[in-house]
């Protein structure tokens, strides 16, 4: 397939992006601002938070994680568009991973700010957040893993991966529900929000029909591809859930994509279009290693598969995703009749 590139919206962004630094707080357009913020120890290094003027103050599209450098490089960024955190009116949130919905609490504690998520969303915050019962979903995920085939001498280390990150969220209850096209109600803005189940069961994405504009979070993004994964608080088809969300987005008639990593950019159906492409080249991939090793867990199918580095120098956090990212495609191949899964422990892969 012939290699495509958006076009940057703004090329500093994209450069500061390519040379592993900050951009700089941008103001978009009038009444819109761009504030980049560090996430800790993470290659893809900051979270663009939008700043929504308001009449008596602005909204926040995202807030970033919950550290102290990311509280100081947020409100430094108010700052710049003249507005500080007090001003802060309202939260709408993406989705809830740590560098998205980490702040919000944090943010309405200071400025007495609404907390918005899709309920899909909302319903998964106190397993994932909520110290008695944080045990229980570590065990789900262990279960997981085990059906999967993850040797024993990894298995723990890897069900409880994510642990060491659940300390960047404040966590808070949202104040408002918002379903799939309902207005989001800010005074001057027409956004909508639109349902975009994959990376996230409650991702949301937010668009301007007047502005032509459309907040992406994680959904669609510059150059990388967001994780799709089955997990303990996955659906079983996660997969399907985002290439019909895709689908979806695709057509809608924007100017301009605001990702919440990397850089602004313009062609939205032909970013979609690729990101589809991907994933179809990946579920080939993944047919073809079942076919030569029938019978295969969904682990060895991992070990086997290409990825960006090689296999042994993925850290473990990145070999859980990376498997329930496999995981994920054999739902959707086994879904359509293309593989078939024969449940134990391990669940065995096989081909039709």
């Amino acid at each position: 397939m012939a290699k495509f590139a958006v076009t940057a919206a703004n090329e500093a962004q994209r450069a500061a992006w390519q040379g592993g630094v900050l951009p700089e707080v941008e103001k978009v357009r009038p009444g819109l601002w761009s504030i980049p913020v560090p996430i800790p120890v993470n290659p893809l290094r900051y979270v663009l938070v939008y700043a929504l003027e308001l009449p008596d103050g602005v909204a926040v599209v995202d807030a970033g994680w919950n550290t102290d450098e990311a509280y100081r490089a947020l409100a430094e960024g108010l700052g710049v568009a003249g507005y500080g955190m007090a001003d802060v009116k309202g939260v709408l949130v993406t989705h809830i991973h740590p560098d998205h919905y980490g702040l919000a609490g944090r943010i309405r504690e200071e400025s007495g700010a609404w907390i918005a998520l899709h309920p899909a969303d909302a319903a998964l915050l106190r397993d994932r957040y909520d110290d008695e019962f944080i045990e229980s979903l570590i065990a789900r995920e262990r279960a997981l893993l085990v059906r999967c085939g993850v040797p024993l001498l990894t298995l723990e280390e890897l069900a409880g991966a994510s642990m060491m990150i659940r300390h960047m969220v404040s966590t808070a209850r949202p104040d408002r529900l918002l379903e799939h096209g309902d207005p989001v109600g800010l005074d001057g803005w027409d956004l909508r929000a639109v349902w975009t189940p994959g990376h996230s069961p409650g991702h949301l994405c937010f668009v301007s029909a007047e502005r032509r504009l459309l907040f992406s979070g994680d959904h669609v993004l510059a150059k990388i591809t967001p994780m799709v994964a089955v997990h303990p608080q996955s659906g079983p088809n996660p997969l399907a859930d985002y290439l019909d969300s895709l689908a979806a987005v695709r057509g809608f008639d924007v100017e301009e994509v605001l990702p919440a990593h990397e850089y602004r950019f313009l062609e939205l159906a032909e970013r979609v279009d690729h990101v589809m492409a991907h994933h179809e080249r990946r579920l080939a991939e993944i047919e073809e290693v079942v076919r030569a090793g029938d019978g295969v867990t969904c682990w060895a199918v991992a070990t086997r598969l290409t990825w960006s580095r090689p296999w042994e120098s993925i850290p473990a956090f990145m070999r859980r995703a990376a498997n329930n990212e496999t995981l994920a495609h054999l739902a959707w191949l086994e879904a359509r009749g293309r593989v078939r899964r024969v449940p134990g422990e391990p669940d065995l892969w096989h081909s039709m």
